[in-house]
Formats: C-alpha cells, structure tokens, sequence
C-alpha cells in the first residue's frame, strides 16, 4: 500500500512496484461533465486511455452548476449551515457525476467502479469546508486497478481523521486528483474547458496566448493569483512529489500545458509566462493603529487562528505613533475576519475598520523576470499610462501583483498584456 503524508517525506509500504508508471489520473472539471452526453464523452476519453495499456483512474467534478444549487438550498434552509451538514450536503454532487460515468464506461464493455472520497482513501484535517488531504490510504485503488477496473473517484471531498464526511474547499478535484496522482505514482491530465494555460485569460484579453509549458512556480503563482485553469494547493502537492501534470482541453484532442520543473524550460529570454486577475478578494483597513510592537502580529494572529487568509498587505509610514494598516482577504472570509477587527480595533486602541468589496487585483508573472530588471517598472507604467491608479503593491521574485479598482481589472490586464506582449510571443515560439 501507498501512503503520502502532505506534511511529512511520502514512505511506501510493501511492495514498491505496487505503483507502476503506466497509472493515469484523468480530472474533468464541471463544465466537461455538463450533461449526461458529456458525460459519456468522457467514459469514452478514459475506455480509450485504458485500451491504450494505462491504468485509469478518473476524478469528475460535479455536473455544472450541481454544487452551486446545493449551496443555494443550504442558505435557503438555514441562514448559516451546520459546517458537518454544509459538507454533506455539498458532497454529493461529485458523486452522481462519478456514478453516472461507471454506467456508461460499462455500456462500452469496460469494467468500471465509483467511489466517494473516503472509499478511495482520501484522508483529511478535521477543517470542515476547506480540509486540507493529510494522507492517501491506496490499499483499494491498488486492488480495483489490480482487477483492470477504471476508477472513478468522487473528487473535491474525503473523510476526516475523525471519521466525518470533509470537503477540500472550491477547485478541490484538483487537489484530489494529483494526490492520487502522487500516491499511485502516475501522471495527471487535467481536462477543462481551455485548451491549456494562457497568458492572460482568453475571455478577457482576445490575443491570450496558449503556453506550451510553464514552471511549477510560475503556475503557484498564477493559480494563486486568479487564474481558474488550477487549484494552487493541487500544483504545490504536484511540486512536492514530482507529478507530470498536462492541462487540456475536455472538449478536443490538441496538445495543452505542461506544467514542469523550472529546469526544463529555457528562461533566458522566457521572462513573461502570463498576466493574472482575481476579483474574489476584498481590502480591510484598520485606521489609526497605535505604532508599538507586537500589535500587527497581533491582528494577523487572530485572523489565522479563525482561518482567514491573508494576501497583500501594507502599512502606512507612522505619523504621531499611529499608522494604517491594509491587507486583502477572500470576500467570503470577511463574515469571520470582521467581528474580529471590530473587537481588536477596540481593544488596542485603533479609530475603526474600513471594508472594500470593490478591488480586484492584476499581476504580472514570469521565472525569468527575477534576472530582468525594471520589469515592475514597466508594469506600473502600463497601468499609469491607462489612467488605472495602484492601491496595494506586493512582490516575489516570480511575480508582481497590483490592487486596483474593480471597475478597471479588465482594463488593467488588456495594458499589461500588451506592454509585455513581446516577451509572450518569445514564451511560445511566435
């Protein structure tokens, strides 16, 4: 049996061989499994794999808007869902489409068994909502695949330490598939409704263009800045344990991304891999903070210890032993985060809290931007030239990241993407 700790170095119980290297994980997202027609279609994407020699398993999302109606009823029946009931409640969708997809791979002559999360070993943190996978228990996938079975999984959940149902948060079929990936020692095809990774979002910027590969790296650091293509926690577990990832689209046969070691790719002229927006998060300033130390560290303590994600954040040069401090956060960490500023503000003295909901953020990333300078200079020109105002500023060395206003994100990475759109052109070979 296979056993990969996310918080440890992976160990290999028994025989190592029990993992060859002909195992595909093939994830198909929301949209690919659509209906009940496009759900055979992708019976028939895994049958072909298997008859190429593979051994498959398969992780379908939900059918299109299934989890988004699930929600809905939660809020419709209570005004804040159990957190146990909310998961599952929730769950249930990736089930159906999973269970529908054995049928029809059956109907092709083809042996095919579903599974929930916890039937296939996925173990997780006890953190209802958005747990996190501590370990995959492989024991039954061995054994199904053993018996040329077509596995099916029930992405996006698992089963807690504690023995309750858990959900791995939005975009967590991601997740489930590459620790799946990892633990049966395959690789990972992640089926969407693009055609691979793009320099800036198609729907948005009309000359995007597709990147035939890009860095573990440079992917973290869009996924984590907007881009939808992956779930940043799935690219981190692929980073980890080297997992091969090929992100494709559902709908077509063309060769899509490969997401690779930075090794593998030639950066000396590659500087640009994409420009990012996210319109998911909302800023926070507390006003007024008394200047003394130990106070920040005792906001973003509070935050973390309620599990508020905290992204960008700035603070104001001191005037009169007070400053401000700004960070952004998920809008939907705000019901948590704002009784929290609210009683701190109080209690250390500061003059209030401020919340905007209408920002979004543009960034700019590249693995070769971190031997080019003036690369954040030529940014921030693109944006004054558009008339598009800086709020927030943050930096890797991989990445730089602006808040604006929402209103101007399209904007903003239309004149980002074409300032740098020479350099995406030398990315992928135009």
């Amino acid at each position: 049996m296979t056993t990969i700790s996310y918080e440890a170095v992976p160990t290999v119980e028994g025989d190592v061989a029990a993992a060859p290297g002909n195992t595909l994980v093939m994830k198909f997202g929301g949209t690919s499994v659509g209906d009940t027609q496009k759900i055979r279609d992708v019976a028939r994407r895994l049958v072909t794999a298997r008859e190429a020699g593979q051994r498959v398993v398969g992780v379908l999302s939900a059918m299109g808007d299934t989890t988004d109606d699930l929600i809905r009823l939660a809020h419709e029946m209570s005004p804040k869902p159990h957190p146990r009931e909310y998961d599952m409640l929730v769950s249930v969708g990736e089930r159906i489409s999973n269970a529908l997809c054995a049928m029809a791979i059956r109907d092709l002559g083809h042996e095919a068994v579903s599974l929930t999360g916890s039937q296939a070993g996925i173990v997780t943190d006890t953190f209802h909502g958005k747990a996190k996978i501590v370990e995959v228990r492989a024991r039954r996938l061995h054994a199904e695949l053993d018996r040329d079975q077509i596995v099916l999984v029930a992405g996006f959940q698992g089963v807690s330490t504690e023995l309750e149902v858990t959900t791995l948060g939005r975009g967590g079929s991601d997740a489930t598939a590459v620790a799946l990936a990892s633990a049966l020692g395959g690789a990972c095809e992640i089926y969407t409704d693009v055609e691979g990774v793009f320099t800036a979002d198609p729907r948005v910027v009309a000359g995007a263009l597709k990147l035939p590969k890009v860095s573990y790296e440079e992917m973290l650091e869009m996924a984590a800045t907007g881009a939808r293509v992956m779930m940043a926690r799935s690219v981190e577990i692929a980073r980890r344990y080297g997992v091969p990832l090929h992100v494709r689209s559902a709908f077509g046969d063309s060769e899509g991304t490969w997401i690779t070691k930075e090794e593998n790719l030639v950066l000396e002229k590659a500087i640009i891999s994409g420009v990012t927006h996210d319109t998911s998060e909302a800023k926070a300033t507390v006003l007024a903070v008394p200047d003394r130390p130990g106070i920040a560290a005792r906001i973003f303590r509070a935050l973390a210890d309620a599990g508020v994600n905290i992204d960008m954040i700035v603070q104001n040069v001191s005037a009169e032993g007070a400053t401000d401090i700004s960070f952004t956060l998920p809008k939907t960490d705000l019901p948590a985060a704002e009784p929290i500023l609210e009683m701190l503000a109080a209690e250390i003295g500061a003059k209030g809290v401020v919340y905007d909901p209408d920002v979004a953020k543009v960034s700019l990333i590249g693995a070769g931007m971190k031997s080019h300078p003036g690369v954040a200079a030529d940014m921030f020109e693109a944006l004054g030239e558009a008339g598009i105002n800086i709020e927030i500023i943050s930096t890797s060395s991989i990445r730089v990241s602006c808040v604006v206003r929402a209103t101007e994100v399209e904007r903003a990475v239309q004149a980002v993407h074409d300032r740098f759109r020479g350099y995406a052109e030398e990315r992928v070979g135009a």
